[in-house]
């Protein structure tokens, strides 16, 4: 049964992507099923043999560690603020944000995060017989995160045909930054966040290769940023908590205003018909959480926090989950759970289009032109994640 919902999950996704894509002689079914059986191999290692594992746990602990240091400054700067015994999602979840803001930027400063990426880049181009620069931003943006990832190629960013500039933008909405690893990992358990990073790069460019298949005539060199004067140490330092800081107000800022707007919504539901919105949404994604492989007596649930996170983002639906999680099975909180890791929704295709823009603006306004299809190739993109760790549970 379960490689059955592996195979209704993957066709749903090749189904739809089919149908929108650009050019469907172009498709490299191929590669797409040499990428497929990377994820399959890697769940599987990751989930299923003893050194994976231990590999997942330990980076498990390693985000608890970073956690608790974060947390030193966190008490120092707010302790006594929130009752003792209760929790605060904003020191717990997001506070952490800017001392991660500030280890990325260490890292940055020392060349060793772009030493990683690049060499991490070329590796993943020789599996997924992407062009180099596809595979270059794809382990960017699941280190980086948006719209930082975005000036790692800003020389190339107003030359790219829009075809690249699509793959490369999918990449962004289907991954998730390092930085936010941590805040996830307080709402959903750290094996799934983790191999939800790995397989969402792989699901990524499989959309890609459906929804735009092309051919490169050459694959141009990687060319980095241009660097500017090296700021001193402290100065990145501070500039580094400075922007941890603005992404965690943020984040904030849209939490308070989607939860505020879908309560309304509920009420209003309520009033009107005797129903709440995310049970109604929920019906609505109940047969794709079906066809993913959730039992169908969960599949309302979970399709209503797979809608939510649509319509808002991932953190609301991560906290609506956490309030039902408990009373579902094993294998759907794990397929809800890698399906929720990821910058797919309708506010982060307006910072895609606004982070281009600022780069470019004819490449922006390419963007906005096919913001639905993106939305829609990075959701897929979840589905894939998501019905790939159904196979383990």
């Amino acid at each position: 049964m379960k490689f059955l919902f592996l195979i209704t999950g993957i066709l749903l996704v090749f189904f739809i992507a089919f149908i929108f894509s650009n050019d469907r002689k172009k498709i490299k079914y191929k590669r797409i099923l040499i990428m497929l059986a990377v994820q399959i191999v890697v769940v599987y290692f990751m989930m299923n043999t003893s050194i994976g594992l231990i590999a997942i746990t330990s980076v498990g602990k390693f985000f608890e560690k970073l956690l608790a240091i974060a947390d030193t400054g966190i008490q120092f700067v707010f302790g006594g603020i929130v009752n003792e015994g209760e929790i605060s999602f904003i020191f717990v979840a997001l506070l952490p944000l800017v001392f991660l803001s500030v280890l990325i930027g260490i890292l940055n400063y020392i060349k060793l995060l772009p030493y990683i990426i690049k060499y991490l880049g070329l590796f993943l181009s020789k599996i997924t017989g992407m062009g180099k620069l596809e595979s270059y931003f794809a382990v960017s943006t699941a280190i980086l995160g948006q719209p930082e990832v975005f000036l790692t190629i800003i020389r190339q960013i107003p030359h790219l045909s829009s075809k690249r500039l699509y793959t490369i933008c999918t990449s962004a909405m289907s991954a998730v930054s390092m930085a936010m690893v941590g805040a996830y990992m307080t709402m959903l358990e750290p094996k799934y966040v983790v191999t939800a990073v790995v397989l969402n790069i792989f699901s990524a460019l499989i959309i890609a290769n459906i929804i735009n298949p092309y051919d490169l005539e050459s694959d141009d060199e990687l060319i980095q940023v241009d660097e500017d004067e090296r700021v001193p140490f402290f100065q990145m330092v501070g500039d580094s908590v400075m922007d941890g800081f603005k992404l965690v107000v943020t984040v904030a800022a849209m939490l308070l205003g989607f939860i505020a707007l879908m309560e309304l919504i509920n009420v209003i539901f309520l009033g009107v018909f005797q129903v709440s919105f995310q049970t109604v949404i929920g019906y609505i994604f109940a047969p794709i959480a079906f066809l993913m492989g959730v039992p169908w007596a969960e599949a309302v649930q979970a399709g209503g926090i797979m809608a939510t996170k649509l319509v808002t983002n991932e953190f609301v639906a991560m906290l609506s989950f956490g309030e039902i999680s408990s009373n579902l099975s094993d294998k759907t909180v794990a397929i809800v759970s890698v399906y929720l890791v990821s910058f797919a929704n309708f506010g982060t295709v307006g910072i895609v289009a606004g982070s281009i823009k600022s780069i470019s603006e004819k490449q922006g306004h390419y963007v906005s032109k096919f913001a639905l299809k993106l939305l829609l190739g990075a959701t897929l993109a979840s589905v894939i994640s998501a019905t790939i760790i159904g196979i383990v549970m």
